[in-house]
């Protein structure tokens, strides 16, 4: 056995079966750990890189398990036959699975090494160097740009975009054959035309990019707040109607020159 199939990692849930982050039917694995803190996040047990427990309905689940390359991909190998009738594979997502680099890297390198397609869903947010590492075995790179602005950007995640910016043209200049960029569309944040087209004229701007998409914000990880003792700082505010989604694709659609999906 190989060397890097005993790189070992930290995980919270492997999903199988999906039909999102990624064409056709994948499994997608999410690895613990973020370095923004974005509001709207629907996943809360993934920003610590600590193992939690989360309290749901009265019961408590762990979330948090380390384990190494081989032990995900004997999960990953079950569904084969699926990813090849439907053209799927692997996904990684998190979190930011850039902050545990030489697994993900690992990961994504066990399944070329068996002819799994690969995915990866990442804001871009590490050393390009480090992106460097994981480009030849990657197939498709889903990359969250979710605001141009760095001082916006900051006041709702965090952290501000220079560097995601910065690292999308040098993924797109990289040679990457199939970058993606993906928009969550945030009501209060960047769900304004103008805001959602500045994303746009940038990803058309990027070499070879052709696809973006819109993820409208829900309200699905709401629950998990409270079940980590943790305030849902979006309050009640509604997602997008499906009716203003269609405007804000066909904004992009007349203003540029790339495929705009609603939903990823």
């Amino acid at each position: 056995m190989s060397d890097y199939r005993n790189t070992t990692g930290r995980i919270f849930d492997i999903q199988r079966y999906s039909i999102h982050d990624g064409v056709g039917i994948r499994t997608i694995v999410f690895l613990k750990g973020c370095a923004l803190r974005c509001r709207w996040c629907c996943n809360p047990e993934s920003q610590s890189f600590d193992i939690q427990t989360m309290t749901i309905n009265g019961k408590s689940k762990v979330y948090g398990k380390d384990v190494t390359v081989e032990e995900v991909m004997e999960v990953v190998k079950r569904d084969m036959p699926y990813y090849k009738r439907s053209n799927g594979g692997l996904t990684l997502s998190g979190g930011e699975s850039l902050l545990q680099p030489e697994f993900a890297r690992d990961l994504l390198h066990a399944a070329k090494d068996l002819g799994i397609g690969t995915a990866l869903e990442s804001m871009g947010f590490a050393k390009y160097e480090t992106i460097e590492t994981i480009l030849p075995y990657l197939d498709t790179y889903l990359m969250d740009i979710k605001h141009m602005d760095p001082r916006k950007h900051e006041q709702w995640t965090g952290k501000e975009n220079t560097l995601m910016i910065e690292n999308a043209m040098k993924i797109a200049k990289s040679g990457m054959t199939n970058l993606v960029i993906r928009v969550p569309v945030i009501p209060g944040f960047n769900d304004s035309v103008e805001e959602i087209l500045a994303i746009a004229r940038y990803a058309d701007s990027l070499p070879g990019v052709n696809k973006i998409h819109l993820l409208p914000y829900h309200r699905y990880g709401e629950g998990k707040y409270a079940g980590l003792g943790r305030d849902y700082l979006m309050g009640e505010v509604p997602s997008p109607t499906d009716e203003y989604m269609e405007k804000l694709k066909a904004a992009v659609v007349r203003e540029t020159a790339l495929t705009c999906q609603i939903g990823g």
